[in-house]
């Protein structure tokens, strides 16, 4: 038995073909299917209902095959170890971000990151908070930078910092005339919002206590970027809630809540045991230091906001 057969039979269950299977593992699928077949020998089961499609797991196979996963997944922590020990934060990790996050944020601390930390590399990919925790949980990705808090117990979060939510307006508006807002204000307000599976959506509608939102009466919108909301904002239809750092240059049209300040709690999410420590404590200090160091404010009372 080796960690090669294992990958190979958690492809095959991962895909339902044996062909996609060797595409995904890059061999042939003569050399796939005699290298599951071996293993069944050698195990004395049989792990896949060949005469189905797509191929399906057997009783005894979903059990093993399970089981695979987690030898596939402590070997890969096992080298990520040995790694780590050998060059520090060299390698390159894969992260995951929210789409809401990613143009204000990266901006702020990738140069830092890369010039602090030039043998490590960062492959980065715009996915929402479920796809993220997908891909941490599967090992599709290392590292996810969204909105908690996360409630998985195989999953470690790690809090940055807190951004605050701001109030978008469009050129006169009444509450421009205030210098803070109160929530209940905006309880009425025609408001709008990110399509739904955003979890800012969720954040947004919590914050104004409003179960649904369309910026216009006749009009309903589904976008999944902040500035498409705003430019919607200033034309004259509506508003909105924003976090504070995709508001630069924006200020004349935002105004702050009343205090206790509703925010999103910003984390890094990794699957646990998370064995590359240097490299993860080198990302999360590179983003905080980014930050406005009211945003990592311990004092502040703020309130956080639930997605």
């Amino acid at each position: 038995m080796t960690l090669q057969q294992l990958q190979y039979i958690v492809a095959v269950a991962d895909s339902g073909q044996f062909s996609k299977a060797a595409r995904q593992c890059h061999v042939t699928q003569p050399t796939l299917t005699m290298m599951v077949r071996k293993l069944e020998d050698e195990l004395g089961v049989t792990l896949f209902q060949r005469k189905v499609q797509p191929a399906r797991p057997t009783v005894e196979g979903v059990l093993l095959i399970d089981q695979a996963r987690v030898v596939l997944r402590e070997a890969g922590q096992f080298r990520d170890l040995v790694k780590e020990l050998r060059t520090g934060t060299s390698g390159t990790y894969r992260i995951g971000i929210l789409p809401t996050l990613a143009p204000y944020l990266l901006p702020l601390f990738l140069e830092r990151f890369a010039d602090a930390h030039p043998e490590a590399g960062l492959s980065i990919d715009e996915r929402r908070t479920s796809r993220i925790l997908k891909g941490l949980r599967s090992g599709q990705l290392d590292i996810g930078i969204l909105a908690g808090p996360v409630d998985d117990d195989d999953l470690e979060a790690i809090t940055l910092f807190h951004e605050p939510f701001l109030v978008y307006l469009p050129d006169g508006h009444a509450l421009l005339k205030r210098k803070r807002i109160a929530a209940k204000d905006l309880r009425k307000a025609p408001l709008w919002v990110l399509s739904e599976g955003h979890c800012l959506r969720d954040q947004v509608l919590s914050v104004c206590q409003q179960p649904s939102a369309a910026g216009h009466r006749n009009i309903h919108y589904s976008t999944g970027s902040i500035e498409t909301l705003k430019r919607m904002v200033v034309s004259g239809n509506g508003l909105t809630l924003v976090p504070e750092l995709s508001v630069r240059g924006d200020e004349r049209n935002v105004r702050r809540f009343e205090a206790p300040e509703p925010v999103r709690e910003v984390v890094l999410v990794v699957r646990r045991p998370f064995v590359r420590r240097k490299a993860l404590d080198a990302l999360a200090e590179a983003i905080t230091a980014s930050v406005p160091k009211r945003f990592r404010s311990v004092e502040k009372e703020v309130v956080p906001v639930v997605g």
